[in-house]
């Protein structure tokens, strides 16, 4: 006997947050409005989450590393902190984050915009359009400022 989506019986909210959760880490916030969209009057949501805050299977701290760890060589701090700021991870979390990908982050300019450019500008129009891309990219002024004149200030 064949069985359609008919018959499937409905997924529970925790079976649903489940299966998100092992694809991949998630926010509180994020998974909060992921299931929401799911949710009937008498879930409670909040409570399922406290629920696997609790157990440790929704870490926002987790998310952060997964989240620092995947975009570090690609992108600036300001990027990363604007993500993590837009799925309600705390302050103290993307601070960590902001510092860790800090470290490096000239570096990471310098090698994002080799791939994309390979001469440096030679006009006002051709600088000013590298810059909103490593601008877009989440890099600061004066990481951008140090990777076009290709002169980094040595600490």
């Amino acid at each position: 006997m064949k069985t359609t989506k008919k018959n499937k019986p409905a997924i529970s909210l925790r079976e649903r947050a489940l299966a998100y959760l092992t694809r991949r880490e998630y926010s509180y916030q994020e998974l909060q409005q992921k299931l929401r969209m799911y949710a009937s009057e008498e879930d409670d949501v909040q409570a399922l989450l406290d629920d696997f805050k609790q157990r440790g299977w929704l870490s926002d701290a987790r998310y952060t590393e997964q989240i620092v760890h995947a975009r570090k060589g690609r992108f600036g701090s300001l990027r990363v902190a604007h993500e993590l700021r837009e799925h309600g991870v705390a302050d103290e979390l993307i601070g960590q984050a902001v510092a860790e990908v800090q470290t490096d982050e000239l570096a990471t300019a310098t090698n994002v915009y080799r791939k994309k450019f390979a001469t440096p500008p030679q006009s006002r129009e051709e600088w000013a359009k590298q810059a909103r891309f490593l601008q877009g990219r989440g890099f600061g002024f004066e990481i951008i400022r140090q990777v076009l004149r290709n002169t980094p200030d040595e600490d």
